[in-house]
């Protein structure tokens, strides 16, 4: 939810939400924490959102903890809104790419899985196969796996009723 703020004439900015007077500082700090505020002028109505943010970041550069880049600062000078516009492309461009190469690279780790567990279901045929071998004609296979046995363990071996073990 947006924050609403009103800026009087005094430049004195007012919380609609907490209903008190706050210092550019604190609004700052909303923002950095992912609230998102609209500043109105008490007068005019007028939004002016992007000059009080303006304002923030001139304020920041004049005390030196602002950390936006010189070259940044000139294309906002030079090209205004077309170049936030233009880096916010790029940005979504940038993401863009990044997700079609996760996507790209998902499909063959999807296969490789599939893959792997039918390898690992035609292991546990084999395995069954050779128990079944080694046990010789005497013995017999009972049923399925062994009570508690985790599901593909391999099969266990009786012999009928009245033979003797070797």
């Amino acid at each position: 939810m947006i924050r609403l703020i009103k800026r009087y004439e005094s430049r004195k900015l007012y919380d609609t939400e907490e209903s008190r007077y706050v210092a550019l500082d604190e609004l700052a700090e909303w923002i950095r924490t992912g609230q998102d505020v609209r500043v109105i002028d008490n007068a005019s109505s007028a939004d002016v959102t992007a000059q009080t943010l303006t304002q923030i970041i001139l304020d920041e550069g004049r005390r030196g903890t602002v950390a936006l880049p010189t070259d940044l600062l000139h294309d906002l000078v030079r090209f205004g809104r077309q170049a936030v516009h233009t880096g916010v492309e790029q940005v979504q461009s940038g993401v863009d790419r990044i997700l079609q190469r996760s996507l790209d690279t998902l499909g063959p780790v999807r296969r490789a899985r599939g893959e792997m567990d039918r390898l690992r279901a035609r292991l546990e045929q084999l395995e069954s196969s050779l128990a079944e071998l080694e046990a010789g004609p005497e013995a017999e296979l009972v049923g399925s796996a062994a009570p508690g046995a985790e599901a593909g363990a391999p099969r266990t071996m009786r012999r009928k009723k009245g033979e003797e073990s070797a």
